[in-house]
């Protein structure tokens, strides 16, 4: 793995596993996370990291192979430009549905 990539790949995995620490002592139910409101700004917040940091890999090596790469940085702009129309919805997909997988494409990419 690319020395200039690794950084992204653990920014991406970190800000995973930071959503999942939120459920720790609460249930992963999408009307916790919708009544929640700290939980969801930070969901927010980490998926802008991974959308981020996904733009900064594509930019470095737009051949690399992950599930809805190019989505996740479109989500990431989404969140931070069009705050006004980010859904619950789409966000709880992507917690529940988007990020198992990509948590484990990220660890198989740093051979985790």
């Amino acid at each position: 793995m690319d020395n200039k990539l690794k950084p992204c790949l653990y920014d991406i995995l970190n800000a995973i596993m930071e959503i999942d620490s939120f459920f720790l002592d609460s249930p992963k139910e999408f009307t916790f996370y919708q009544k929640d409101l700290r939980t969801r700004r930070a969901i927010e917040r980490n998926i802008e990291i991974i959308g981020e940091a996904m733009s900064r890999i594509l930019k470095e090596n737009e051949l690399i192979v992950i599930t809805n790469s190019r989505k996740l940085v479109d989500v990431r702009n989404r969140i931070i430009h069009g705050y006004d129309s980010v859904s619950d919805d789409i966000i709880w997909s992507i917690v529940i549905t988007h990020l198992p997988l990509l948590q484990k494409e990220i660890e198989t990419l740093l051979g985790e």
